[in-house]
């Protein structure tokens, strides 16, 4: 009985060994790589791992997990690394060189993932030095632990050996406050890279004020401005990347003759201007919510790029973010009369940190994954000839304007309705164009035209509304638009990719 228990125990120290010298090393690596501008080990498997993934993977788990895909595959590597973690500690009872061997190659991976990373911004120095630390932290650690189990120092009990509680755990001890220390170092950039520490100036051109009218008081009805909170997320971002104030710097770069390079504080003193914008995801389906309006505050983009001066034969402009993220944008669409912006603030405050902080892109009438690159680091300006940015590598459009859509928010799907008059509403957008009408029916009945509410500008999604007499029965409602240049909202469905979806979006009721 005393070996089995004995043998237990050695196996279960040995588990913690490689639980605890994994869990340091990561910490210590994602420690290292925020003071060093570099992707933290796991956040680089996961990034990875972005990469590599299939599109309509992508797609299922945009449209299925929403704001959770994120945590979920962050979850899931962490989930795998300690699973692995704590099966090399198992084997390292009675195969040390074997499970050394198995640390050192898991420490390999997040290292050369950390390398191929495209949110890299340090040098090879830095990688240097985060790479040497995760791996002697995990490796070094592992292998003291292991030999101090080996070792069987403490005394004997019958068969097995017991492990010298003390001096195990003394290193033990050691290996975790190594790890805490090096987690804690993750917030020594914070304050620098907080945006509810700044004060924005105030507009030179503000926005004006929301029209009266402009939305109806329906319950359920999408409000007309959009809270940051409630703001979708869609981005390649596994981290979202802080960056420090102090070291910020816009570069122009590319086809100008006067390349530029910007300062935070720099944008800050431009004349700044307001515009309300409603974004859209290339991601949002049919009747999806991956779409808001804010307003937003900024440096016009065509003023900036009038300031480089945009050299004869440039049709696009490349945007890189801190992350790595690149998008392909036309340059007419930066320098034509939309109001695209280089923009420092959202909804009267500076960009949260979610949305882009300290700076992005906004550009009405296009699909975000080609036109709004948060943390922006660089516009440069060049052809599209010459390159393919994220997206377009995997196989979607090249150009992707907005498409002329329209959804019902209220009643929901499946919705159990009282017989009489009914109020069903929602939202349309044209972006650039503008909404002319909105038409619903129920069934197979004719159309019937909605109430339109006042438009704020044609940047931004409309809202409408139409009473239905709903009688008894199982009804399908549907919703289609017209924009201001005559263009009826197709009914063709059509997937996300490779540029935005189509169709007319419905909805089941049930009236008793």
């Amino acid at each position: 009985m005393t070996t089995t228990s004995g043998s237990q125990a050695h196996r279960g120290a040995g588990m913690l060994s490689g639980l605890l010298a994994g869990a340091a090393g990561v910490l210590v690596g994602e420690g290292l790589a925020r003071l060093l501008a570099l992707p933290g080990p796991v956040v680089a498997v996961g990034n990875r791992v972005v990469d590599l993934t299939p599109r309509p993977v992508k797609e299922w788990a945009v449209s299925t997990l929403g704001a959770a895909d994120k945590p979920v595959l962050l979850g899931g590597v962490l989930a795998v690394v300690l699973v692995a973690l704590v099966l090399l500690g198992r084997v390292g009872t009675d195969r040390p060189r074997g499970a050394l061997l198995g640390m050192t190659a898991l420490s390999g991976l997040a290292v050369a993932a950390m390398a191929l990373d495209r949110a890299r911004a340090a040098g090879p120095g830095a990688l240097v030095l985060a790479s040497a630390a995760t791996v002697l932290v995990s490796v070094g650690g592992f292998a003291l632990l292991l030999a101090l189990l080996r070792a069987g120092i403490g005394t004997r009990t019958g068969r097995g050996r017991t492990v010298d509680r003390r001096r195990f755990l003394l290193a033990a001890s050691s290996i975790a406050a190594v790890g805490a220390a090096g987690g804690a170092t993750r917030g020594l950039t914070g304050r620098a890279a907080d945006p509810t520490l700044l004060t924005l100036p105030p507009p030179v051109g503000p926005v004006a004020p929301v029209p009266a009218g402009v939305s109806f008081d329906v319950p359920g009805l999408t409000p007309h401005l959009t809270s940051n909170a409630d703001f979708y997320r869609v981005d390649t971002a596994l981290q979202v990347p802080r960056v420090p104030v102090p070291d910020y710097v816009l570069r122009i770069t590319g086809l100008v003759d006067r390349p530029l390079e910007l300062t935070y504080q720099d944008l800050l003193d431009r004349d700044l201007v307001e515009r309300r914008v409603t974004l859209t995801c290339v991601s949002n389906e049919v009747g999806g919510d991956l779409l808001g309006t804010a307003t937003w505050l900024g440096i016009p983009t065509r003023d900036l790029l009038a300031e480089a001066g945009v050299r004869a034969g440039a049709d696009a402009v490349r945007s890189r973010s801190a992350d790595g993220f690149t998008a392909g944008t036309p340059l007419d669409a930066l320098t034509d009369d939309r109001g695209a912006l280089v923009a420092v603030g959202m909804n009267g405050v500076p960009l949260p940190p979610e949305h882009g902080f300290p700076v992005r892109m906004v550009t009405p009438g296009l699909y975000g994954y080609v036109s709004a690159t948060k943390w922006l680091t660089e516009l440069e300006v060049t052809r599209f000839a010459d390159f393919a940015a994220y997206w377009t590598e995997r196989g979607y459009a090249e150009q992707a304007p907005v498409k002329l859509s329209s959804r019902i928010d209220v009643p929901g799907s499946f919705a159990r309705l009282t017989a009489g008059p009914t109020t069903v509403a929602g939202v349309a957008w044209a972006q650039t164009v503008g909404i002319d009408r909105v038409q619903v029916r129920a069934g197979e009945g004719g159309w019937q035209d909605a109430e339109l509410g006042v438009e704020d500008s044609d940047e931004t999604w409309r809202a409408w509304r139409w009473v239905w007499d709903a009688e008894p029965g199982t009804h399908r409602l549907e919703v289609r638009a017209t924009d201001r240049a005559g263009r009826v909202q197709t009914p063709r469905r059509e997937p996300i990719a490779p540029d935005g979806s189509t169709g007319w979006h419905n909805v089941t009721v049930t009236v008793a």
